[in-house]
């Protein structure tokens, strides 16, 4: 006959393995978002030193180089490939739009207030890829996208009056965002995570480069770029560094603990960032802004749910 206490048993320690990973996942997930919103309140701190889109690109040239380095280290030369290269490209291209515009809109408004609305993407990319690619998408969820839209309005509602049209900017980068979510999905499998991440630093590094000589040359005032002081350097090295290190653990957990689990932990970076903005920069969100920021979070956890459907 067989055993059933030790069937019992067996099944007990899975389930017990199994909630573990999940734990395990979550509090990865939890420390790798943290960790970039972390490297957002660094960005923020060089604010008025050196312009948005130098920032960016030095940012980008540092993690690049260093992300080569990684890569020769682990993989050695045979680990430079480049596969599908139009698609490579887009990846960067759309990296290089949502730097420079997200970095640019946390200069002129609040932490919060940025990174809120750059929560759009996951929604946007929904909307975007039901209109090019015909892919089905329910009244529900073309639902929860007004509603978010309507979310992005009232969080913007002072930046705009303040700021004009470059209160858009957020949205600027959550489009971009969304592109090279669409972009990710067309490369995954075609090379390690480690020349994924080295690939579309390395693209996106010369645009953004070529973007910050651009503002230089106009003659614009506050795009001129002089020699960057420590405090830039420092800022944009551990961003670099921090950055790579928080997209490995947001990898690692959801190995350990599935897509699913994961996804919801990205809405920690909202809460990083309000609390960076009033400690550090002293800005205090109005409960006008909480509510849109709350109806865009509630309308991104809709999508999630509908998606497992």
């Amino acid at each position: 006959m067989p055993d059933n206490s030790s069937s019992k048993a067996e099944g007990s320690a899975s389930a017990d393995a199994r909630r573990s990973d999940v734990a395990a996942g979550m509090a990865y997930a939890l420390a790798g978002f943290a960790l970039l919103s972390g490297g957002d309140g660094l960005i923020k701190s060089t604010s008025g030193e050196w312009p948005g889109m130098a920032v960016a690109a030095l940012r980008f040239t540092i993690g690049a180089v260093g992300l080569g380095i990684v890569l020769l280290l682990v993989e050695g030369r045979e680990g430079f490939r480049f596969p599908l290269p139009r698609v490579q490209l887009a990846r960067g291209f759309f990296l290089a739009v949502a730097t420079l515009t997200f970095f640019t809109s946390i200069f002129l408004m609040p932490l919060a207030t940025a990174v809120s609305i750059q929560f759009m993407a996951p929604l946007l990319t929904a909307a975007i890829s039901a209109l090019l690619y015909r892919e089905r998408l329910s009244r529900g969820r073309w639902l929860a996208t007004l509603v978010a839209f309507i979310g992005v309005i009232i969080v913007l509602r002072p930046s705009f009056a303040e700021l004009g049209w470059a209160a858009l900017l957020p949205l600027a980068a959550a489009f971009g965002m969304s592109g090279l979510m669409m972009a990710n999905a067309r490369a995954a499998g075609s090379g390690s995570v480690l020349l994924m991440q080295f690939i579309v630093a390395a693209i996106a590094a010369p645009i953004l480069l070529l973007a910050a000589a651009i503002g230089h040359f106009s003659g614009y005032p506050p795009l001129q770029i002089g020699w960057p002081t420590q405090h830039v350097v420092l800022v944009c090295t551990v961003v670099a560094v921090s950055a790579s290190f928080a997209h490995m653990l947001i990898y690692t957990a959801t190995v350990r603990g599935s897509a699913a689990v994961v996804a919801p932990m990205v809405y920690v970076q909202i809460l990083v960032a309000i609390g960076l903005g009033v400690v550090f920069y002293q800005d205090y969100p109005d409960l006008v802004a909480l509510g849109g920021t709350g109806i865009i979070i509630a309308s991104g956890i809709y999508l999630l749910r509908d998606g497992r459907k």
